[in-house]
């Protein structure tokens, strides 16, 4: 007995049999991890996210509503262009929020870093076929090294790409497209004051296509001609450094009668740091024939002995705009190469120039 508790006269001693317990108010049964599977929920296309919450084209009846990401999902998320399960209120009215329950599965996913050196992935866009990337002949300077990122981005992600030359009244294309004379991809010609529209929809008909491109080349103006009730707002470039202003600020999805466009922000960086190397391999088209007889693990950089490469600038067989072909090539390569050692420090000035080729 314990000097704490006498029991009264007549009163049994207390055990474990006169404790109390409250019910459980969501039920006793433990919780399980196993989830609803929502086979019958509806389907929707994400045209767009902004501040957690997605904008949802549903596919049974086309209306537009709002979700949100279900708690299970928010660590992956869900990109526009991805086709999503949805549970909750999908009703138009003022204030309803539906829930994400589940992403149905990727086709394709373009994706980048924030410089060679990361390796964290940045989703872009999901489910595209092709990539458009559009590109200044002037006011902006076009950038080589940029459109190469681009394409080894484009080949990585299983997408068409598609070369759009803007502002060709300001200056003659030609000698820049030297540079790109042996890739077999299409390539569009576009007047500031006559846009091909009409061509363009021709390759963009029955597919789903994401413009990129750097700020100032025209992406916007373009969809706005695609698109006219989609209006997109647009800028010009900066007098004192030539770079293009950012005007779309977001991702997002617009439906043409026959084909999807996806208009993207501009961007002056594009890491690949995701990016397989043979796939940026894959990318320069025009030296993969030449690559493919380099001697087994040649590295195909600058000090490789025996590199092909070299051969074939040495006897011409890479033309006039070879060198700057490998060049850019090598240089990428071996942006790759180095940022691959985790231990290495670099700067971040020089993780800045690694990208921003």
């Amino acid at each position: 007995m314990s000097w704490l508790y006498e029991p009264d006269p007549g009163q049994h001693d207390l055990d474990e049999t006169d404790v109390r317990v409250r019910p459980n108010p969501k039920g006793n049964k433990p919780r399980t991890k196993k989830r609803p599977e929502h086979k019958s929920a509806p389907i929707g296309l994400v045209t767009g996210v902004d501040m957690g919450r997605y904008h949802i084209l549903l596919e049974e009846d086309e209306r537009v509503i709002t979700a949100t990401m279900g708690k299970e999902l928010r660590k992956a998320g869900a990109a526009v262009g991805d086709r999503v399960a949805l549970a909750g209120d999908t009703s138009e009215t003022e204030g309803a929020l539906a829930r994400i329950v589940r992403v149905e599965p990727r086709t394709s996913l373009l994706r980048r870093s924030a410089d060679d050196s990361d390796l964290v992935e940045r989703v872009i866009v999901a489910n595209a076929t092709q990539m458009a990337i559009v590109v200044a002949i002037a006011n902006p300077e076009p950038r080589t090294r940029l459109i190469d990122r681009y394409l080894a981005a484009a080949y990585d992600a299983g997408l068409k790409p598609i070369l759009v030359i803007t502002k060709v009244d300001l200056a003659d294309p030609e000698p820049f497209l030297k540079n790109f004379a042996g890739l077999s991809i299409p390539v569009i010609l576009n007047r500031s004051d006559d846009p091909s529209i009409d061509v363009l929809r021709d390759l963009l008909k029955g597919q789903t296509t994401v413009m990129v491109g750097h700020s100032g080349v025209g992406k916007s103006t373009l969809v706005n001609a695609l698109a006219p009730d989609q209006f997109r707002a647009t800028g010009g470039v900066n007098a004192v450094t030539g770079r293009g202003r950012h005007t779309s600020s977001s991702v997002r999805a617009i439906q043409l009668s026959d084909a999807w466009i996806i208009d993207t922000p501009g961007v002056r960086s594009f890491g690949l740091g995701h990016v397989k190397p043979e796939n940026i391999l894959r990318s320069f088209e025009d030296l993969y024939a030449v690559i493919e007889t380099c001697p087994r693990d040649c590295s195909h950089l600058a000090d490789a002995p025996d590199c092909e490469l070299d051969l074939a600038l040495t006897d011409g067989r890479l033309g006039e705009t070879g060198a700057g072909r490998v060049d850019s090539l090598r240089r990428l390569m071996s942006s790759l190469a180095t940022h691959s050692d985790p231990f290495e420090k670099r700067s971040d000035a020089d993780k800045r120039a690694g990208a921003d080729e």
